[in-house]
């Protein structure tokens, strides 16, 4: 089986969630990780801060360098990146994980909302891979995992939560644009999404969402590695679910990833019934 044992993984937003997640199951394999978030506090409704993620990384067996980011902001991502490459000579994975949410119509979604949602989904997925592109090129097995859905052009997807809508799906253009621009190099792009929803502080948000009919950040972290541990040339350019990656790679059983073993499980955001066993 691939690790990630001396890789560089940069990864926005990491402080909490399925961000953390991903950074922690590499980690254990011996990955150097760069965790670029904004919480440098800790907030009294979300957990975990950079200082915290660091301190698991460590524990978990990784080498971790905290760096307070925020992404809608050019100068601190390119000195982020600048500061990565300075501690551990070069980053192998960038891992979009960053997104703001705002589950409300187009009346209720005041334009500092959207325009957060736009400048840190779209514009910090952008500007963080324009960023990251020059190191990953001189990589090994370069890669790019960004957190977005399939392209579902469904009205439901859109009718409650426009702006939402069109910044998540911002993230996934950027995926789909980038992973042909980039095919040649060998750098893969490639986009992970949830087949349920995930028990993360996000999830508070969402209106009637129930964390017991969901499953744990762990389901999301186990695919990311199984992905960013394929050659890169021959897997890019995909819209992978959680699920359906970890049945390719042998898993049969998801019980594990319950939070409440047994319970109905809700279906993801964005994610039609008759695409999501989809590989």
């Amino acid at each position: 089986m691939a690790d990630l044992k001396g890789k560089t993984l940069f990864i926005t937003g990491g402080s909490r969630g399925i961000g953390l997640a991903i950074a922690e199951r590499a980690a254990r394999d011996g990955a150097n990780i760069v965790i670029a978030a904004k919480t440098t506090e800790p907030h009294p409704k979300l957990p975990g801060t950079i200082h915290t993620a660091a301190e698991a990384i460590e524990r978990a067996g990784g080498k971790a360098l905290a760096t307070q980011t925020d992404i809608r902001e050019e100068d601190q991502v390119l000195r982020a990146v600048e500061a990565a490459v300075e501690r551990f000579g070069g980053i192998d994975i960038l891992v979009n994980n960053a997104s703001a949410i705002s589950l409300t119509g187009t009346l209720e979604t005041p334009m500092k909302r959207v325009d957060l949602m736009l400048d840190v989904n779209l514009r910090g997925t952008y500007l963080c891979s324009r960023a990251c592109l020059p190191h990953l090129k001189r990589a090994a097995n370069p890669h790019i995992l960004t957190l977005a859905p399939p392209l579902n052009l469904n009205p439901r997807w859109f009718k409650q939560h426009t702006a939402y809508t069109i910044a998540k799906y911002g993230m996934s253009m950027c995926v789909l644009g980038m992973a042909e621009e980039f095919r040649a190099d060998g750098t893969a792009v490639n986009a992970l999404w949830p087949r349920t929803t995930i028990a993360t502080a996000a999830l508070q948000i969402i209106p009637g969402a129930d964390p017991s009919h969901g499953r744990t950040p762990a389901i999301m972290a186990d695919a990311a590695h199984y992905v960013l541990t394929r050659p890169s040339r021959t897997l890019t350019g995909r819209f992978l679910i959680d699920e359906a990656v970890l049945r390719e790679a042998g898993v049969s059983d998801f019980t594990a990833y319950a939070v409440k073993p047994g319970a109905p499980l809700h279906t993801d955001l964005f994610l039609d019934e008759d695409n999501v066993s989809k590989p």
